[in-house]
């Protein structure tokens, strides 16, 4: 896809970061755009800065939807034939995910925050192909782009920090993109298909994953306060007498040093994607340190959880969660 000038294209989890910044790079390209996310308020402040930028031409709707909902998916799906007056589109960027349910094993993991991350982040995916393809399927010209992770072909974080239903969800969405290629082959060769597998972004991916995973609350629960002790006394950290409110306070930070301490902007990150559909790469690695991290796995595939790659990995700016 050459242009996205006088296309339609639909992002997930279009109110903050990498979903964003693809919204306002695309819409200053002359590219219609439907967004959904989970934030209401997200989402406005998206479309503000992106009606502010659009050509006379580029109609911006926004949907509050639940990817992991399917009746929400669908209902976002209407929506956008409806108010777009279209019985296709063209693009379709499914970009919404969130970090946690890291452990599997212990028995104090939190089996409701692994199953929340697994669904959104794979069904998603999921979801929103079974609504949307058809209509990328109905259009002269399609690309389907699944947003991946690094943890899509690593699944680790590092040592002491089990990464499970995030990098489960991740692979599987490496895994069906990759197989969609030759199914879109055969059953629709005018769409093109893409995975992305961003590094360290800087979004808001930890602040917005704690918000989603605990149904919107704003402050860390008593339980999450809870967990988190255990969690930082299993890596090490000293945790006998320090405050809730300190705990919150760290929290906090992280939460904004991901974000603002990023080897790689969201926008820089949108650019990449974008520059990458319109060559038709269909395996999109965003980041130097995805890039370097893709070439120690393969260099080693064997070796890979072994402590000389973990090593290394801790010297690669930015670990290995996706914005």
């Amino acid at each position: 896809m050459d242009s996205f000038e006088g296309r339609l294209a639909v992002v997930t989890g279009g109110g903050t970061g990498m979903g964003r910044e693809l919204v306002l790079q695309l819409v200053a390209e002359g590219c219609s755009v439907a967004l959904c996310d989970v934030n209401k308020d997200n989402m406005g402040g998206t479309a503000n800065k992106a009606e502010a930028i659009a050509p006379p031409d580029v109609r911006i709707t926004t949907h509050l939807c639940d990817v992991a909902d399917e009746s929400d998916v669908n209902r976002f799906r209407d929506e956008v034939m409806a108010q777009h007056q279209t019985e296709h589109i063209n693009l379709l960027f499914n970009n919404a995910g969130v970090g946690g349910g890291g452990g599997f094993v212990s028995p104090d993991a939190d089996r409701a925050a692994w199953e929340r991350t697994f669904n959104i982040c794979w069904g998603g995916v999921y979801n929103c192909c079974r609504a949307f393809v058809p209509l990328l399927v109905a259009s002269d010209e399609g690309h389907l782009v699944n947003t991946s992770s690094v943890n899509g072909f690593y699944a680790s974080i590092g040592p002491g920090t089990p990464h499970t239903a995030y990098s489960a969800a991740k692979f599987a969405v490496k895994g069906f993109t990759e197989a969609l290629i030759e199914d879109f082959r055969v059953n629709a060769p005018h769409v093109k298909v893409s995975v992305v597998m961003p590094g360290h972004i800087g979004t808001d991916i930890i602040i917005n994953s704690r918000k989603i995973l605990s149904g919107g609350e704003e402050d860390l629960t008593a339980e999450q306060l809870a967990q988190m002790r255990v969690d930082m006394g299993r890596r090490g950290f000293p945790v006998e007498g320090v405050s809730d409110d300190d705990l919150k306070g760290f929290v906090k930070m992280m939460g904004e040093g991901f974000r603002d301490m990023a080897p790689m902007t969201a926008a820089q990150a949108a650019t990449v994607i974008l520059d990458g559909v319109r060559a038709g790469t269909w395996r999109i690695l965003v980041g130097d340190d995805a890039h370097k991290l893709d070439e120690a796995v393969r260099a080693d595939p064997a070796g890979a959880y072994d402590n000389s790659l973990f090593a290394l990995i801790s010297s690669i700016e930015g670990g290995a969660t996706q914005g």
